[in-house]
């Protein structure tokens, strides 16, 4: 009985349900594609569930709840109750922010991202960790939240040797999909060198793991922009506390400079940085903070506030002016509240996303890429600014994939992902099947995709918006839906969801036939 259990253990396929990025337009239609596989009997196929950017905010809401795979009709209800229901508050935002800030070393505008911007999607500070799922796991599909080193994605941008840049973290392991190098979850951003830990660092919550993860909802201009208008609001909310630094720095010292001053110099560095990006004058601006920090200063002001006008016409000036002011500033006061928001605007001049401490650092393995093993800190950013599926992550061998379903819900070419996979794999002689797809086709995409290839996974493939469940109205949903808009309201939400578990529904016949391809044709392998 028992090697009658164990062959039979060893024909069922082993299959990937892939959730591209695409902000909460991700998040909704990844849920409403596994209502619809709840529904259609499927869902219990799934081994492994990976996630880019906006899917892994569907998976971190699921996977709060043990077993959610047995009740998603009761867990969707849930999470659309909170998803239109009211904004985390500033206070706790505020708190958790200086929580990041005081309790981590590195300090990053992802931690920024995570209170500023997740939450106004997700409406909730997820304070759980990936390892206390760990043991929750029982019945459910095993999730793979990814990401990327942006080290990594740059040399190969500047054409130099193709490294490993795709980088998933699940309960288990954080690391490098295709190296192979992995350390536990529960130490990911700790201290390393040369393999042994030197300082541990607290686990990465859920929250700031749907930051890192999803944090490329737009342009680079679009964010920044985005981030400093969220800053600019965010000082608004801070005068009872500005008013509390005062009469605290008064009474221990009554020569001190006063703390409100301090904080309109920041609340003229963001106007000034704003102006900039608008293309707006920023000399009165500009002016008004060299006057208050030489008066502050008692005329010792440093850096570049001595003689001439400051050109900030370049980012690259913008970047200089902005830690010049900090620097001064950072020498004449100092405060819980001042001390955050003043390493915020430094995070900004300096466009830290992501960073961590290097668990290989100082490593000697020859099969590590040896810029791997260098640095100390590396910096981790949004697997979209390099690839919106996640399909590196199930294409490690030993994960032994035999069929990936993509749900693809990218803003744009519905064919990018899969065909720059293909084009990947081949370069990296990963097995992947063939992707011939005319090019007219990405405007008006059918929804259902199956490429096959020899010795590789079977892929579906399945485009969000088609001319299935869109008709001729394709481009009106995909505008309706951008990637970076407010939150969605409760009937789009609904019609969001419909329009993705039709993808499901209409074609579960299809899914269950590939299915079934994939286990007759390993049980033939078995035979072999």
């Amino acid at each position: 009985m028992q090697n009658q259990a164990c062959v039979f253990q060893s024909e069922v396929p082993n299959i990937a349900l892939l959730g591209s990025g695409g902000g909460q337009r991700a998040m909704v239609g990844l849920l409403g594609s596994l209502v619809q596989l709840d529904k259609a009997g499927l869902l219990d196929c799934i081994l492994y569930l990976s996630g880019v950017s906006g899917s892994t905010w569907c998976m971190a809401s699921l996977y709060q709840e043990p077993n959610w795979s047995t009740k998603l009709e009761t867990v969707k209800d849930q999470i659309i109750k909170r998803l239109t229901g009211p904004k985390v508050s500033w206070g706790d935002a505020f708190a958790k922010l200086k929580k990041y800030y005081y309790e981590k070393e590195i300090f990053s505008l992802t931690d920024v991202w995570a209170v500023m911007a997740v939450t106004e999607y997700v409406k909730e500070i997820d304070k759980f960790t990936l390892t206390d799922q760990w043991n929750q796991l029982s019945k459910d599909p095993f999730p793979i939240y990814t990401a990327i080193d942006k080290h990594c994605k740059e040399e190969k941008e500047k054409g130099g040797d193709t490294e490993d840049p795709w980088f998933e973290i699940s309960p288990h392991e954080a690391g490098y999909s295709l190296t192979g190098a992995f350390v536990g979850t529960s130490s990911f951003g700790s201290q390393f060198h040369n393999g042994s830990k030197k300082k541990p660092q607290p686990e990465t919550d859920m929250l700031y793991l749907q930051a890192l993860c999803g944090s490329a909802l737009a342009d680079r201009d679009e964010i920044f922009k985005f981030l400093w208008e969220k800053i600019k609001d965010f000082f608004k909310d801070l005068t009872p506390l500005i008013e509390s630094d005062t009469f605290e720095e008064m009474r221990k010292d009554p020569k001190a400079p006063p703390a409100y001053k301090c904080y309109q110099v920041l609340t003229d560095l963001v106007d000034v940085n704003l102006a900039v990006l608008n293309g707006k004058d920023y000399f009165a601006l500009e002016q008004s903070i060299r006057k208050t920090l030489k008066e502050l200063s008692g005329s010792k002001s440093h850096l570049i506030f001595q003689a001439g006008k400051t050109n900030l016409a370049t980012k690259f000036d913008v970047k200089k002016f902005t830690e010049g002011v900090c620097k001064d500033l950072s020498r004449l006061f100092s405060s819980e509240s001042f001390d955050l928001v003043l390493s915020i605007c430094i995070c900004m001049a300096q466009w830290i996303w992501g960073r961590h401490y290097n668990f290989l650092h100082k490593m000697t393995d020859e099969t590590v890429p040896s810029t791997l093993l260098k640095s100390e800190k590396r910096d981790y950013e949004d697997a979209g600014l390099l690839l919106n599926s996640p399909y590196f992550s199930v294409l490690r061998e030993e994960r032994d994939i035999d069929l990936i379903i993509s749900l693809d819900f990218s803003g744009g070419d519905p064919f990018k992902t899969v065909k720059e996979t293909h084009k990947l794999c081949e370069e990296l002689n990963i097995p992947f099947p063939e992707v011939n797809v005319p090019s007219e086709k990405a405007k008006k995409p059918k929804d259902f995709y199956v490429f096959k290839g020899k010795n590789a996974p079977t892929v579906i493939h399945i485009p969000l918006f088609n001319v299935v469940n869109c008709g001729d109205n394709i481009e009106a949903w995909r505008s309706n839906y951008g990637t970076f808009q407010g939150s969605y309201s409760a009937e789009m939400i609904t019609d969001l969801m419909d329009v993705a578990g039709k993808n499901i529904s209409n074609n579960r016949e299809k899914l269950l036939e590939q299915i079934q391809a994939v286990t007759e044709q390993k049980r033939q392998l078995m035979t072999i």
